[in-house]
């Protein structure tokens, strides 16, 4: 190795050498007198052309040369003359005296200026002694002297660096800008350039100081490196070869360690820092500081160590004067001033530091800017070698390390290095066949201590043991000092600091340095310091773990990784940069022995300490971290050495291996690689920025854990490529790998590509913004192409050229596994097929004979665009695309190819192969272009659609998939017109309908009418569509054509006779201006178009005599199907005309206008087969219209349906138009909603209702819904119903409404809700209904229903008119409900009131009882809900209802009876004996209750159903209750659910079943039957085959009844719903129930929720969801459904036409099962119910739901915990059609 400093030879040359730039930058100055003087000791001749030069200092230059060139006498004299007569610095002086070899010889100038030259020789003797003594001073300290001194102590001194000096690896930065913005801190050190703009280059020292010239300006060096790098070795090193004269820049050197001025308390000038610190003049102390403030800049002062600087050293507060040479100023404000240049202007300051955030001061002023990186390979064998040179087994330590990848990355720290020696050598003196080093760096250092105890007290001293115990005092001693000095922020001490055993034991082994400190001009003191910060550190953190006094809690608050300057402020821990490494190395198992022998403690002792530091290393781990502290962490963990922690910690770092913009060292790469190796997941390890040695790739050799690996950095190039190619073998894992931002080139990469292709398993390469210009496509591909599982490479922004972009094409289309090439200007991404799916499997045998020949199928997409491509390359492009025969699209958008590229490329259309699109957009094109375009509709057949715009200068041709144009032939062979015989038979096939696209091409009015007459001579266009507006739209279609194909020979499977399947044109026109004129000639050219199915208008802003001139033409249009008018601005009388229609075309069946705005016209066949509907809706209609409606209506008597919803009619408007259909027959259904009704309005509809032959039905509501619906027909009807719903009625209008029923004798059913009736009300509006002969119901919902008692509403309900048939109180209802028959002659009811109200109060309760008696003696239904029964009441129930003969239906549920009134009300059921249904559910009925039942069962032979559901009957009861139902031969449903029935009741249940034939409906949910009760039941129900409910929920049933129940379920043939809700059924249960279902067609209604069915289940029941047509609710709840099983779930619910609710909630459904979800949901027209509450969807499936549901056009009612999510997704950003926003704002959301 070559020192980095050579001495110079004192000759002629050198100093001419020294002097010259100091000569040149004086001289430049004053270049015409130099050239005037010049001419004294040159010819003319040689000075001839420098006139011609401009630049000063050039002139100068070339004029020293000539000097220089002419001798050494022209020299010397030209120098003396200078000396002379100039007055020139004194600096200057004295070289140019030295470079004529006279030394100290001159002459005197003038008289003027002899005493100045006095003067400066009187300065120049002490400066010069001065000069001498700090040569003498440093080579003492530090020099040769120091070092031949301290040879003969050796011995004593091990930690000395005495060892010949080994250059290390300096790196300056080549950055222009050092500052950093305080607002976003980085995690690279502060100060550090910005590595993405720059690149590091290797410097020598000499290269540090090579731009120091006379320029009057501070020049300021900053040197950073780690701990142990080297820093104060090379700030000694320097020192002393400048004492050696290697430096001769340099007059004068200091040096100062921050470690020793922070224990100056006072301020100095810069005088006494220079003198009194350093070295103190002998004589004229004045004269040399005078001397050194005019010569500053050859003036070098060295600060090491400034991270050990305790003090403060922000100076925003300083003074904004600014220092003085006599200001007493701190060592901040003395550091500050050199810096910025105030002091000593024009010196060169160097400092060093550990990497740390610089002040900001120093942001400003630093001009160079250099990493010490310490060793690499080749010094660390140099150093290693010197180090052995000694030894015969040099040789031997050089392997061991070279051999071993961890620790050579530890010897790159020089420090370490020499640390490892120490070891090696003792190991290798001891055991020479085997050595065994430590693993980390705290175990080498406690290593190291016992090897220097060993050392001084010999072998014979005993074991490690035994010496560790005889100095463990001291050590200790060592250990407090250690941790104390470090809490002070003290890293030197005095002698009074140390006590007297323990300086002689530190010094005996090396462990502190002695020096000498000056804190003044007087005698200095002794100082000691550890002989490294990072020893101090190592003994601070034993002290830590062997003190009794440290408890967990204080060791906790210790531990944690330093700070990374974030802010400002400086981190409270700046000597402790390895203090925690130390503290996670001293909790390995490894050191455990050693603490529990200075600790003197057990093992428990130091393993709880070592725990509560792997804890808090754990609990960092779960914390947010930058990107150093993660390497941090990583030491940390690895100096730990446990598997179980380092695990830990990998899996909660997996997501955080991001690193930013600061240097990583080959030691981080291993401990980051010990990490990822340890944790279990793959991860992704992202450095972008990070300076980097090759030896990092090295060492990621063996991270197998690493999935994706990304590098960006201008430092990575095609070295740093070579070095991880070796490397990428070794990461089995790895599938994808990034460079970006980097330096490589073409070689680079082909190096690069060419170690990947071995990795078999990588996906992806990233390579873009590197220098790759000009590649070896055809290696690189075939490299490509042998990486089976490649799925991407990135190749952008490397300006590729286009030459190499083509050739890039044509070896893509010829790769097989390459699918895309992406290129767009300089954006190039190849994309591959990846591994290869297996074939699909076919049921075709001959697939199956054949499949090992199946290939599948290539789709490659060819991408070129803003290439630049012109004409002269079509060719070229034509040939590569004709080269594929499996193109599917292809991009030429944004080149230069003009007309005469673009039809190169049409012209050979037919014969390339593209199956989806090829896009020529922005390609230069002109009309004639376009017009060659629109003619290969034509010329190509497999052509689908062609889209063109001029203005956005779009050309985009779309293809069919056809797959029999992908054996078309070569273009060699013509394709002849002969005749079709001789091609044998022919079949036809329809071809893809063709469309056209001529958007934005500046259209008018004149060529819409022009297109239109296209209609009529182009008959096989299918749609027309045109839009004037802003952005002009002309957009047609064609109806498919029939290909002729002839079956014997594959060539004449084109076109040969092409026939259109026309069935109908459509014409479309929008944002078009029209005026009447304009419709007049449209309608005409319609007109003329015999297959005109429909027109659409939209936003023409149509007037009232536009539109009448539009309807007259419609009896002209022969086949029109719709006349829509959107978008446009409807008056009242414009409405009018366009319902008129109806009597202007008798073709016309719906005519519907909205909103004013929109109106459609809806045309069947020309005979009247079917009725019209008129829809008026939200048109402003008020009474000023209705006359003029009603005549329109009056001339059609063929209406179906008039509505005039969401008007403004009144009730005047209301009137009119009621007086005008009385006299109307007709039949139709009339809704006037939302109309403005009032109460009034309603009265006099009713008068109409009573009086009115037509009116069959009348439905009012006046709350918030405003229903207002009236039926009418031209006939008598049976029925005549009115239905009147919050109404609100007060007093007056409810006499009224009486009065107008008393007149309605037709009434069949009356129907009043909440529309204020009371309870009087109610009395009479029951003597005022009546009626001729017939049935009457009469409904009455009122709060005061459940309130009233059952006797009260009885005594109302014997006021009706009438003979009641049915009575129904239903209190939780508020429902009186009442059935009445009139007879043909009836009493007065007032004669009867009156009778019983001249009774007293006893007889009259007997007339009561008598009265109800016989008004329901004709009474067949009974049922009353939680009503409350006195005794009375019970009486009454069973003595007189009851045993009414015509009873047949009878419930009473939820109500409350004493106990002996159900006895008493079961004993009277005996008397019904003509009843057929019995219902007493929720009564608490007990097992006793149910004996007596019994007997009352037995009396009914004509009961059918049976409901005895939520009581307590028990297994007892249900024993019971089976004898009796084994004779009743007639019964359809039991239910008996919730009746705490097991087994036995159960089973004896199942053998009364067999017999039941006429079985309907079963409900035995919620009972607590177990399995095998199960299995005997499904037996059982085998032989019900008219089944058509079957109930089972909540009875744990198990696998083993569902396995039962599916071998019975084909024989229940008429099963209609199922329910099987929470019955233990699992995978295997579930698999048989979901294949036995298939064989019940006739299934509405399935529930298998609460059960764990199983994907396997999921997916039977899907496949057999098509054989259920009649499906409409499926429940499948809490079922454990995955995204994996949602799949072939949609695909079974598109497949269900009846699908009317499904219920989902509860599952593990995701983003990807309710997108396959929501592709189902727009075939589901009949959908009402969506539940997906509760589970996993996220925003992006929510939004696609809410896209699909608002394509169903029944949805009501949608359930989920999204729904907001889901709506708002729906509707941000989108535009839905009206219809579509009305139904939404209709659906119920709930949560």
């Amino acid at each position: 190795m070559q020192p980095p400093f050579q001495k110079d030879d004192l000759d002629l040359e050198a100093a001419i050498a020294n002097a010259r730039p100091q000569l040149v930058e004086f001289l430049s100055h004053h270049p015409d007198w130099l050239l005037t003087t010049s001419q004294r000791f040159l010819p003319g001749t040689a000075l001839k052309g420098l006139d011609s030069i401009a630049d000063h200092r050039e002139k100068v230059s070339a004029l020293l040369d000539l000097l220089e060139e002419a001798g050494t006498a022209t020299w010397k004299q030209f120098a003396q003359y200078l000396c002379m007569n100039y007055d020139l610095p004194l600096d200057l002086e004295i070289l140019l005296i030295s470079s004529t070899g006279e030394g100290c010889g001159r002459r005197h100038r003038r008289s003027s200026s002899v005493s100045d030259k006095d003067v400066k020789k009187q300065r120049l003797d002490p400066a010069e002694e001065y000069q001498h003594l700090l040569i003498d001073y440093i080579l003492q300290r530090y020099g040769s002297r120091r070092a031949a001194g301290a040879a003969a102590q050796e011995q004593m001194q091990p930690l000395a660096f005495n060892q010949a000096f080994v250059n290390l690896v300096i790196r300056q930065s080549k950055a222009s800008r050092l500052k950093e913005r305080t607002d976003k801190p980085r995690e690279d050190v502060a100060g550090a350039p910005e590595p993405e703009e720059c690149a590091d280059t290797a410097v020598q020292v000499s290269d540090l100081f090579r731009s120091v010239v006379p320029s009057g300006t501070t020049k300021v060096i900053f040197l950073f490196g780690k701990p142990g790098t080297g820093k104060t070795m090379l700030m000694h090193r320097i020192c002393q070869k400048w004492a050696e004269g290697v430096l001769p820049q340099f007059l004068f050197t200091f040096l100062f360690e921050f470690r020793q001025l922070n224990l100056l308390k006072r301020k100095l000038t810069l005088k006494e820092l220079l003198f009194d610190l350093f070295l103190q003049p002998e004589d004229s102390p004045d004269a040399v500081f005078q001397y050194l403030l005019e010569n500053a800049w050859r003036t070098l002062i060295i600060f090491d160590g400034l991270d050990e600087f305790a003090a403060d050293m922000d100076m925003s507060s300083s003074c904004k004067g600014g220092p003085t040479l006599t200001s007493h100023m701190s060592i901040s404000e003395l550091f500050a001033g050199l810096c910025r240049g105030k002091l000593l202007r024009g010196c060169t300051v160097l400092v060093t530091s550990r990497p740390k955030r610089l002040p900001d001061f120093l942001l400003n002023t630093v001009d160079l800017l250099a990493e010490i990186w310490g060793f690499d390979h080749e010094k660390v064998e140099e150093y290693v070698s010197r180090y052995f040179h000694q030894h015969s087994f040099k040789e031997q330590a050089i392997a061991h390390l070279k051999n071993n990848t961890k620790l050579l990355s530890m010897c790159l720290i020089p420090a370490l290095c020499y640390v490892v020696c120490i070891c090696l050598e003792y190991l290798l003196l001891k055991h020479q066949m085997s050595v065994e080093l430590p693993q980390t760096m705290t175990q080498f250092y406690i290593k190291m201590l016992l090897i220097f105890i060993n050392k001084q007290q010999g072998e014979c001293a005993g074991g490690e043991e035994t010496q560790l115990n005889c100095n463990k005092k001291a050590i200790l001693g060592l250990c407090d000092l250690a941790l104390k000095g470090l809490e002070d922020k003290k890293v030197v001490f005095y002698v009074g600091d140390i006590p007297e055993h323990l300086k002689e034991f530190a010094s005996l082994h090396g462990l502190l340095t002695v020096f000498e400190v000056k804190t003044s001009g007087t005698c200095p003191e002794t100082g000691y310091a550890f002989v490294h910060l990072s020893l101090q550190e190592f003994f601070a953190a034993l002290c830590l773990m062997v003190s009794k006094k440290v408890d967990k809690n204080y060791l906790k608050k210790k531990f944690s990784l330093k700070s990374k300057w974030t802010s400002k402020n400086e981190a409270k821990t700046e000597f402790m940069e390895s203090f925690h490494i130390f503290l996670s190395g001293l909790s390995s198992k490894e050191c455990r022995t050693f603490l529990m022998l200075l600790a003197e403690q057990d093992a428990a002792w130091v393993q709880d300490k070592q725990d509560t530091i792997l804890q808090s290393l754990k609990k960092l781990a779960a914390t947010h971290l930058t990107g150093p502290k993660v390497i941090e962490l990583c030491h940390c963990t690895f100096e730990t050495q446990d598997l179980k922690v380092a695990q830990h910690i990998g899996s909660l770092l997996n997501f955080k291996y991001e690193f930013k913009n600061f240097r990583l060292t080959a030691l981080d790469m291993s401990a980051l690689v010990f990490v990822v190796n340890s944790g279990q997941n793959l991860t992704h390890l992202d450095f972008a920025g990070c300076v980097m040695d090759i030896d990092c790739s090295e060492v990621l050799a063996s991270c197998k854990n690493v999935e994706h690996l990304s590098f960006r950095s201008r430092r990575c190039g095609d070295d740093f490529a070579a070095a991880l190619s070796k490397s990428l073998q070794g990461m089995g894992s790895l599938k994808k790998l990034e460079l970006t931002g980097g330096s490589i080139t073409a070689e680079g990469m082909t190096n690069l590509v060419q170690a990947s292709s071995q990795c078999l398993q990588l996906e992806e390469v990233n390579l873009q913004d590197n220098r790759i210009r000009d590649l070896e496509v055809k290696r690189v591909m075939d490299l490509f192409s042998r990486m089976e599982k490649l799925k991407k490479i990135d190749l952008s922004n490397n300006s590729l050229s286009l030459n190499t972009v083509l050739i890039l094409a044509k070896e893509v289309i010829a790769c097989q596994n390459a699918t895309e090439l992406h290129v767009r200007k300089d954006t190039v991404m190849i994309y591959f097929s990846g591994p290869s799916g297996k074939v699909p499997r076919s049921l075709d045998l001959k697939w199956e004979e054949n499949k090992e020949h199946v290939i599948p199928t290539r789709h490659v997409k060819l991408c070129l665009q803003d290439r630049s491509l012109s004409s002269q390359h079509a060719k070229e492009i034509v040939a590569i695309l004709q080269s594929c025969p499996c193109l599917s699209e292809v991009d030429l958008s944004g080149n230069k190819l003009g007309d005469e590229g673009c039809s190169c490329l049409l012209e050979i259309l037919p014969w390339i192969s593209i199956s989806k699109q090829l896009d020529l957009s922005q390609n230069h094109l002109s009309v004639n272009g376009i017009c060659s375009l629109l003619k290969s509709v034509n010329t190509c057949q497999k052509m689908m659609e062609v889209q063109v715009s001029l203005c956005h200068e779009t050309a985009v041709l779309r293809f069919t998939e056809d797959r029999e144009f992908a054996s078309l032939p070569p273009r060699e062979e013509p394709m002849s017109s002969t005749d079709d015989q001789q091609y044998g038979e022919e079949n036809q096939t329809p071809t893809a309908s063709k469309k056209i696209r001529l958007n934005d091409n500046q259209i008018s009015l004149k060529s819409v009418f022009f297109l239109a007459q296209s209609l009529s001579t182009l008959e096989h266009i299918k749609t027309m569509n045109l839009s004037l507006g802003h952005t002009q739209v002309v957009h047609l279609t064609f109806w498919k054509r029939i290909r002729v194909r002839n079956t014997s020979r594959w060539r004449s499977s084109v076109l040969a006779h092409p026939k259109q399947i026309a069935k109908g044109q459509c014409f479309r026109l929008r944002d078009c201006r029209v005026g009447p004129e304009d419709v007049t000639r449209l309608c005409q050219i319609l007109a003329q178009c015999p297959k005109l199915t429909e027109i659409a208008l939209s936003g023409n802003s149509l007037s009232d005599q536009s539109i009448e001139r539009l309807l007259s033409f419609l009896p002209y249009l022969c086949h029109l199907t719709l006349l829509s008018i959107r978008s446009n601005t409807f008056s009242p009388h414009c409405s009018v005309l366009l319902i008129n229609s109806i009597n202007l075309c008798e073709r016309i069946r719906m005519v519907e206008v909205r909103s004013s705005e929109n109106a459609f016209l809806h045309l069947g066949e020309n005979i009247r087969s079917r009725k019209t509907s008129c829809r008026l809706t939200d048109c402003a209609i008020g009474q000023g219209q209705i006359d003029e409606l009603c005549r329109v209506l009056e001339q059609h008597g063929w209406l179906a349906e008039v509505d005039f919803s969401r008007n403004q009619l009144g009730d005047e408007g209301l009137r009119c138009l009621l007086d005008h259909l009385h006299q109307v027959p007709i039949t139709c259904s009339l809704n006037l909603s939302h109309n403005r009704i009032s109460q009034d309005g309603v009265l006099h509809l009713i008068n109409a209702f009573a009086t009115s032959g037509n009116t069959t039905e009348v439905q009012v509501s006046l709350c918030s819904k405003a229903t207002l619906i009236i039926k009418l027909t031209s006939s008598d009807h049976p029925r005549k119903i009115l239905r009147l719903s919050e109404c609100n009625f007060q007093p007056e209008h409810l006499e009224k409404l009486c009065l107008l029923l008393e007149k309605c004798t037709g009434l069949t059913e009356y129907i009043s809700s909440n529309n204020n009736v009371t309870v009087q009300a109610a009395e009479r509006l029951l003597h005022s209904l009546r009626k001729n002969l017939g049935p009457l119901k009469i409904s009455i919902e009122e709060p005061w229903v459940c309130k009233e008692s059952v006797t009260n509403l009885l005594e109302l309900a014997v006021q009706a008119c009438g003979n009641i048939t049915e009575i129904t109180i239903c209190k939780d209802k508020t429902l009186f409900q009442l059935g009445v028959r009139f007879p043909r002659c009836l009493e007065k009811v007032e004669s009867v009131v009156s009778r019983l109200n001249l009774y007293k109060p006893e007889i009259k309760h007997a007339c009561f009882c008598q009265r109800v008696c016989e008004k329901c003696a004709q009474l067949q239904e009974l049922r009353w809900s939680h009503v409350e029964l006195h005794n009375d009441e019970a009486e009454m129930l069973v003595k007189i209802l009851l045993p009414l003969p015509q009873l047949k239906k009878f419930g009473l549920t939820s109500s409350s009876i004493m106990p002996t009134g159900i006895d008493y009300l079961i004993t009277g059921l005996q008397n019904c004996q003509a009843i057929e249904e019995l219902n007493l559910g929720h009564m608490k009925l007990s097992s006793a209750a149910i004996t007596k039942l019994v007997l009352a069962l037995r009396e009914m032979p004509s009961l059918k159903r049976l409901i005895l559901n939520h009581n307590s009957i028990g297994n007892d009861g249900c024993s019971k209750l089976a004898g009796t139902l084994r004779n009743m031969h007639y019964m359809e449903e039991i239910n008996l659910s919730h009746n705490k029935i097991g087994d036995p009741g159960l089973i004896n249940l199942a053998a009364v079943l067999l017999e039941m034939e006429n079985l309907k409906r079963i409900d035995l949910s919620g009972n607590s039957p177990s399995p095998a009760g199960g299995e005997k039941l499904m037996e059982a129900l085998a032989y019900c085959k008219r089944i058509e409910e079957l109930l089972l929920s909540r009875n744990v049933f198990g696998d083993g009844t569902a396995v039962k129940l599916a071998v019975c379920l084909p024989h229940m043939t008429n099963l209609k719903i199922l329910h099987l809700q929470n019955n233990n059924i699992g995978p295997a249960g579930g698999m048989e129930l979901a294949r036995a279902l298939v064989s019940c067609g006739l299934l509405e209604e399935i529930s298998l929720s609460e059960n764990d069915l199983g994907e396997g289940s999921i997916h039977a029941l899907s496949e057999g969801l098509p054989c259920l047509e009649h499906l409409q609710k499926i429940d499948l709840k809490l079922c454990g459904i995955t995204d994996d099983a949602s799949k072939s779930l949609s695909h079974g619910f598109r497949q269900c036409p009846s699908m009317e609710e499904i219920i989902l909630s509860w599952n593990a459904l995701g983003d990807r099962g309710a997108q396959e979800l929501a592709s189902a949901l727009p075939g589901m027209e009949k959908l009402k119910m969506l539940d997906l509450e509760k589970n996993r969807i996220g925003a992006c499936g929510a939004t696609k739901l809410a896209e699909e549901l608002a394509k169903c056009p029944e949805i009501q009612f949608i359930r989920s915990c999204l729904q907001m999510q889901i709506f708002l997704a729906a509707i941000r950003g989108r535009v839905w059609h009206k219809r579509q926003r009305d139904q939404y704002q209709k659906v119920s959301w709930c949560c």
